[in-house]
């Protein structure tokens, strides 16, 4: 993640009605991006809510706004703003353009024209467009039924070869946070690259949107790892296996990070509808040492952990401390019984315990999910029925780049490596 990211900038939305509002929401959206850019930023702490301005102080919302310059180049001008508004919030995006490449603010206002929530990202990237007309591709709509104690389905797309079935097939399950069904980060969309390349090669690909994403009404109290991920990746599996289109002998599922830490677990749920397991860029340790570890990496980028930067990192070490101990405990507006259950998984053992082929993805110059963890994979994962493949110059979304791995390189536009889509497409291909 940038410095400038890091540990970013969201506070909880709690759900209120809605009401009148006294000012218009690109005004005050706008006015708070100015008093950052003028550098008034106990001004700019004045415009938060009580909950931001615990999270996000003055002089934390000063190191972080004075930093994007640094890492994305100088400031332009900024772009449209684009307003919605959900539980009574209205939320306000704003592009911002720097020299190096786009971010943009997402300004999450209350009904007391307070700032809720402030987030800088990656800019949002522009829809896909369709498969050509003369591709081998075509895609579909599909619906991933509602399960557990969701009350929703969820929609998703079908990328299908052209011509006669029925094909072998993938589900697609993401990584952590919310995502939508392209894991679309800046202007680069893994899953639809891995889709497409994989349905040119005769393989059926399903992609849908996370519930978090689709749905983050449904996440505003306690939920558990199934809520959230396991329990629509398997009624993913069981859809897909019974389109007609797809063979149901040959349903496989490729999770990336989070994902892959719970491949094992959707596969003893999904009960023996898979043949096979894809893991890429799969976490073996702790979630939450990870997580302390990004960290770390990302402020050190620069070569130097600042006292403002070493406060940080404490400040996280004491919120995982306290969401481990304490299951009504919050971290990253997420509860502490997820953050519980999801170090309770043990993915190498789930992984084994499936009985299932596996295939272990990668990249050299990922700093989310690194070499330890690819050795641990190694090392737990010994026979004939798993197969490993390393890419010395991929990141963590399996896109190619140069030198030291960072969220900046995120948000330049890439493309998942052809060799990585191939060797997928090669491995499934040798189950049948």
């Amino acid at each position: 993640m940038m410095k400038a990211l890091s540990g970013w900038i969201t506070a909880a939305l709690l759900s209120l009605a809605s009401s009148a509002h006294a000012a218009e929401p690109t005004a005050l959206a706008t006015q708070l991006l100015d008093r950052l850019d003028a550098g008034q930023y106990a001004a700019a702490e004045a415009d938060f809510s009580p909950q931001m301005k615990a999270a996000v102080p003055a002089e934390k919302l000063k190191a972080v706004w004075e930093s994007l310059p640094a890492q994305m180049g100088p400031a332009g001008p900024r772009g449209a703003a684009v307003t919605s508004e959900a539980d009574g919030f209205r939320i306000v995006v704003i592009p911002l353009h720097y020299a190096n490449g786009g971010l943009q603010a997402r300004i999450v206002l209350d009904q007391d024209d307070k700032v809720a929530g402030f987030l800088v990202q990656p800019a949002a990237a522009a829809p896909a467009p369709p498969p050509a007309a003369d591709a081998s591709v075509i895609e579909q709509d599909f619906s991933v039924p509602a399960s557990g104690s969701a009350s929703a389905p969820l929609p998703g797309t079908l990328a299908l070869p052209k011509g006669k079935g029925p094909f072998p097939a993938i589900v697609l399950v993401h990584g952590s946070g919310p995502q939508d069904r392209d894991e679309t980060i800046g202007p680069n969309r893994p899953f639809l690259d891995i889709a497409r390349g994989l349905a040119a090669q005769g393989i059926a690909v399903l992609r849908y949107e996370k519930r978090s994403h689709a749905r983050p009404q449904d996440f505003k109290g306690s939920f558990s790892v199934d809520d959230e991920t396991t329990n629509d990746a398997v009624a993913a599996v069981s859809a897909l296996a019974g389109n007609a289109n797809i063979d149901p002998r040959h349903v496989y599922l490729l999770g990336h990070s989070q994902g892959g830490l719970l491949a094992g677990r959707i596969a003893k749920a999904a009960n023996g509808k898979l043949a096979g397991l894809v893991l890429l860029a799969a976490p073996a340790r702790p979630i939450l040492d990870l997580l302390a570890e990004q960290n770390r990496y990302m402020l050190g980028l620069d070569g130097t952990i600042s006292a403002e930067d070493q406060a940080q990192l404490t400040a996280l070490d004491a919120a995982i401390a306290n969401v481990r101990g304490n299951p009504e405990a919050r971290l990253m507006d997420v509860p502490g019984r997820f953050w519980q259950q999801l170090e309770a998984v043990d993915p190498i053992a789930d992984a084994r315990d499936s009985t299932l082929p596996v295939l272990v993805l990668q990249g050299g110059r990922d700093f989310q999910v690194i070499d330890t963890d690819w050795q641990l994979w190694n090392k737990g994962l010994q026979g004939e029925r798993y197969r490993f493949r390393h890419y010395p110059a991929l990141n963590h979304l399996g896109i190619a780049g140069e030198g030291k791995g960072s969220l900046e390189e995120y948000a330049r536009p890439g493309h998942v490596d052809p060799a990585l889509i191939n060797d997928i497409a090669l491995w499934i291909k040798a189950q049948r």
